[in-house]
């Protein structure tokens, strides 16, 4: 961890600390119980409002990877598709930080929320499997479906200038269709198979982000 790292999640605990300190009016002999609970609350409330905002960073981070895609599939400004995957990596990389920072926070003893951390681990799967089968999708997309993909002539034989002898006519007449189907067909399943499991990982995050906002709601009404 470098120290840039370590001093964040030093401010984090601190505010944590601080925000416990504030609502107990102190930290001295004189606070109750009950109103350090009522400081753990609030910033349990705090952490939990400020995922719902990563949450919200990861969507809008989906939708300019979506849009990009579709620009470079129109335009094949293979550079500018590579830049926004980097961005989107980077955005992707910070929220899933600051969300292990939070799991971190409701294991700790002056929160002990182990409920929500595992919560919180949950949706972190669950991204992790949404992010992973986008970029299969549009790896699969990039591909395109291999009876349709453009043919390369690099292994033809040029006798003379604009004249060849083309190698896939050869194999088109031999494999009659059969293999090139083969294909088409496993492509097909792929591409359904990581749509139906993007699917899946957005109702399992949303059905969690529906627990989350179940538990503001109960801590806003104490």
């Amino acid at each position: 961890m470098s120290a840039e790292d370590f001093q964040k999640k030093v401010s984090l605990r601190d505010s944590l600390s601080g925000d416990i300190e504030n609502e107990c009016g102190g930290s001295g002999v004189g606070s109750t119980s009950s109103t350090v609970g009522s400081g753990v609350a609030s910033q349990t409330l705090v952490l939990l409002r400020s995922l719902l905002e990563i949450q919200q960073r990861r969507a809008q981070a989906y939708a300019n990877l979506k849009s990009g895609f579709s620009e470079y599939v129109e335009s094949g400004a293979e550079a500018l598709y590579q830049k926004l995957c980097s961005e989107i990596t980077t955005e992707f990389s910070e929220c899933s930080k600051q969300v292990r920072e939070m799991e971190s926070l409701f294991l700790n003893p002056e929160v002990g929320r182990a409920d929500l951390a595992k919560l919180l681990s949950d949706i972190q799967t669950q991204e992790k499997q949404k992010l992973h089968l986008t970029v299969t999708i549009q790896v699969l997309k990039k591909a395109g479906r291999p009876s349709e993909r453009m043919l390369t002539h690099e292994n033809c034989k040029f006798k003379k200038p604009m004249q060849h002898e083309c190698v896939h006519l050869h194999e088109i007449t031999e494999a009659a269709g059969t293999e090139e189907a083969e294909a088409d067909a496993e492509f097909d399943n792929a591409l359904k198979e990581a749509i139906r499991g993007v699917q899946d990982a957005v109702t399992s995050i949303n059905e969690y982000l529906e627990d989350i906002r179940y538990e503001i709601e109960a801590l806003e009404a104490d």
